[in-house]
């Protein structure tokens, strides 16, 4: 068993219902145990901005499944829950990114762990640092707790 970190974020229709949908699909998947939730915060998007505002989520989990594995059934929740992808860093229903598995490095096309980006973005750092403050980063080789910064953008949300 590993332990992962996924990010979640929503920002169309009941967006705090479908982090806590996915959040339930996911414990149900043979394999995969959550263990731990952070907070939800209400953040703006990054890229596309013309868009509503985003939640965001970051989850531990426990897992026997492998890298490509997990990220099959993290696409397959998207599916479910009725993601559409046509505008790059566009709206969406849930985005589930693997933002860490254990200490493992993956350089693939398909899959990049750690998440390329994650490192940039508070609205992943501050709720990874709720749950994994002292967990090591493998390419940085620093903690979470180390490399998360402030941003007044990212507020707990209170909905």
């Amino acid at each position: 068993m590993v332990y992962a970190y996924l990010g979640l974020g929503s920002n169309i229709g009941d967006r705090k219902m479908q982090l806590e949908e996915a959040v339930h699909i996911l414990n149900q998947k043979d394999g995969i145990k959550v263990t731990q939730t952070s907070p939800i915060y209400e953040t703006e998007p990054v890229g596309y901005v013309e868009q509503p505002q985003f939640l965001n989520q970051c989850i531990e989990i426990e897992t026997s499944l492998a890298p490509h594995e997990l990220l099959k059934e993290c696409l397959d929740i998207e599916q479910q829950l009725h993601r559409v992808r046509d505008v790059r860093w566009g709206p969406r229903t849930l985005d589930v990114d693997i933002l860490l598995y254990g200490d493992r490095i993956v350089e693939e096309v398909d899959l990049t762990i750690p998440h390329p980006r994650m490192l940039e973005r508070a609205f992943v750092l501050i709720p990874l640092n709720d749950i994994a403050k002292d967990v090591i980063e493998p390419r940085s080789h620093k903690t979470i707790g180390k490399l998360v910064m402030t941003d007044d953008s990212v507020k707990k949300y209170k909905g």
